[in-house]
């Protein structure tokens, strides 16, 4: 289950590279992932969960503009990388298994990557434009995120 788990929150790195983390850091303050007592257990702090909702809102809308580079450009891809591994360790820590859990993230957020860099260009295709194509991504993130964090069950 942890590895499935981490692998899902990986994916969702590879769609927007912030929404692990605020997901993450909800479930932590709500008591519903539990890493009280290590080392990060700052991710439930109110300044964390404060500042990764802000950081996933500004990407939710950087994400929509016509300069935004492609994410599998090395610095978007290895961001996404470093989120899902990150969200994937935190699984496992929570968990008691940090290796599956990095693996799991680490594996997702490529699989997520390069998996929904390609949907994203389908839908707009089918679409005739990206922005319906990008608003799709966002649910099924927001979607994905919720259920990988633990925050909808």
């Amino acid at each position: 289950m942890l590895l499935l788990q981490a692998f899902a929150i990986g994916l969702v790195a590879g769609m927007r590279t912030m929404m692990p983390l605020v997901m993450l850091s909800w479930a932590v303050n709500l008591d519903i992932l539990p890493l009280k007592g290590t080392s990060l257990a700052f991710l439930g702090r109110p300044w964390a969960v404060v500042f990764f909702t802000v950081a996933a809102l500004a990407e939710l809308v950087a994400d929509k503009l016509p300069v935004t580079p492609s994410r599998k450009t090395p610095p978007q891809f290895g961001a996404r990388i470093i989120t899902g591994t990150f969200a994937g360790i935190a699984l496992g820590l929570a968990s008691g298994s940090v290796a599956l859990g990095l693996c799991g993230g680490l594996a997702g957020a490529i699989a997520g990557t390069l998996l929904f860099a390609w949907a994203r260009g389908k839908l707009a295709g089918v679409y005739g434009k990206d922005l319906p194509a990008a608003l799709t991504e966002d649910v099924v993130a927001i979607a994905l995120g919720l259920v990988a964090s633990g925050l909808l069950r």
